[in-house]
């Protein structure tokens, strides 16, 4: 089984991720792909952040009626801050018959040569990255290599940081948010 691993803060996951997961789950060799909620990302800073827990029931209730596509608390338990190499070592040691791939944006493919051990995620993983939109195509060391796989998924502009601003300004994101997310976000009262 080849999983995809999507990593994020999710906070809150909306539909763009979810258009972006299911478009590669169903359009690439990958039988199954993990939100992997990471508890806190060493770029960024973590008092936005709501609960772990909040953002992974999150996950959960966005992907329950999608079988492809899976919640991951994997990271919760793992040294923090989060390494996505440790990450990827551990889950090879746990489910030694899966294949693991990574699924990133296309502008992070540009700072991937600043992660812990690229080169060695690299050697041992597929990596499929998804568009995002710029004004110019983006050219890193790593274009044309045999293991990074450009995906055609649709553009996404919709980030969870215009959401959260829109919840506190009182606007209606209710479209933008898969119905279970919106009633449990609203339900909490998160964000305002």
């Amino acid at each position: 089984m080849k999983i995809g691993l999507y990593f994020g803060s999710f906070n809150p996951i909306h539909i763009g991720h979810l258009v972006i997961a299911n478009h590669i789950a169903e359009y690439s060799d990958l039988d199954q792909v993990w939100f992997v909620v990471t508890p806190h990302n060493p770029f960024k800073k973590k008092s936005s952040l709501l609960d772990n827990y909040q953002r992974l029931e999150m996950v959960y209730r966005a992907t329950k009626e999608y079988p492809k596509l899976k919640p991951s608390d994997i990271e919760f338990s793992l040294p923090q801050p989060s390494y996505t190499i440790n990450t990827l070592t551990y889950l090879q040691e746990k489910h030694p018959d899966y294949e693991f791939a990574l699924i990133m944006g296309e502008d992070n493919l540009k700072g991937f040569h600043k992660w812990k051990n690229y080169q060695l995620i690299l050697e041992n993983h597929d990596i499929y990255v998804y568009p995002r939109i710029s004004e110019n195509k983006v050219v890193t060391q790593f274009n044309g290599h045999k293991k990074i796989h450009t995906v055609d998924a649709p553009i996404m502009q919709l980030s969870s940081t215009f959401i959260r601003n829109a919840i506190k300004a009182g606007k209606n994101v209710k479209p933008m948010l898969p119905e279970y997310v919106w009633e449990y976000l609203d339900e909490m009262n998160f964000y305002r």
